[in-house]
């Protein structure tokens, strides 16, 4: 039977560590002056009884009392191992805690939600890739907007291929990263056909206009993906988690950009010229 009366609270701990005495594992305590007094006096009045340590309305150890103990702070002896004795110091500074734990609410979170959040960031690549497509082929008509379109395909399998080979997890930020790298494909492709479309206006033959369009173009693609991937790069080195992988997947994307943007388009429209050999240009 364990009385109701609290002798003295754990706010009046000041410390519980494990140690040795005569190479035997004890705890260790010390009570603030206050405890101090009040656990000297409730010593002296229970000599060989058992006092109880209750954590959480729960008995943790009964320890008998030996003999008085005046100074404020004594020892918790017994068949201890050394794992035991740090058990019960960590449980004794537990309760020294100055407020109680209260659980205000509670929730578990199953992979369902984890595999919804998957499904719905796919969803999300897959319209915003479906209405970048379809603007392009719109916008910059059946040649030119098919030519970044198979661009970003090939950009796209790019991303993959690097990321399989480097064995990187493909993560609901990745997948945020790969909608970004849509948008990056694009934006350069969007940069070297208005280049083209300026120099057709002002008079320049289509192959001078593709010639110095894609020239020209290039500079500001290659200025703008740098300065992306250097941030992508402060991103991996100070970020942790979810970011690194948004990182990863960005830093990725913009090395597959500037291959697509200087080699991949620019074969292809020059295959494509070649080919149809246009008095005028399409765009």
């Amino acid at each position: 039977v364990v009385k109701r009366q609290v002798v003295v609270g754990g706010e009046s701990l000041v410390d519980a560590q494990p140690t040795l005495q005569t190479n035997e594992p004890v705890v260790s305590f010390r009570f603030d002056s206050a405890g101090g007094r009040k656990f000297g006096q409730a010593t002296q009045q229970n000599v060989g009884q058992l006092l109880a340590i209750v954590l959480d309305n729960k008995v943790i150890s009964a320890p008998r009392v030996n003999e008085p103990i005046l100074g404020g702070s004594g020892i918790i002896s017994g068949s201890f191992s050394f794992q035991s004795a740090t058990e019960l110091a960590v449980l004794l500074r537990a309760g020294a805690l100055p407020a109680p734990l209260e659980v205000i609410e509670e929730r578990s979170v199953g992979p369902e939600l984890g595999a919804d959040s998957i499904r719905a960031g796919i969803l999300a690549t897959i319209v915003a890739g479906i209405a970048v497509f379809a603007f392009m082929m719109v916008y910059y008509g059946p040649v030119f907007g098919l030519i970044a379109n198979l661009a970003l395909v090939v950009n796209l399998v790019l991303v993959f291929a690097t990321m399989s080979f480097l064995g990187a997890t493909l993560t609901l930020p990745g997948i945020a990263g790969i909608v970004l790298v849509i948008g990056q494909a694009v934006d350069s492709n969007v940069l070297i056909y208005e280049r083209i479309h300026e120099e057709v206006k002002n008079g320049r033959s289509p192959i001078s206009a593709l010639d110095v369009g894609f020239t020209e173009a290039m500079r500001t693609i290659v200025d703008s993906n740098v300065t992306s991937f250097i941030a992508g790069i402060a991103l991996f080195i100070f970020g942790t988690g979810p970011v690194k992988g948004f990182a990863v997947t960005h830093c990725i994307g913009i090395i597959t950009t500037m291959f697509t943007a200087v080699t991949f388009t620019r074969m292809v429209v020059a295959y494509w010229y070649i080919w149809r050999r246009p008095k005028v240009l399409p765009i």
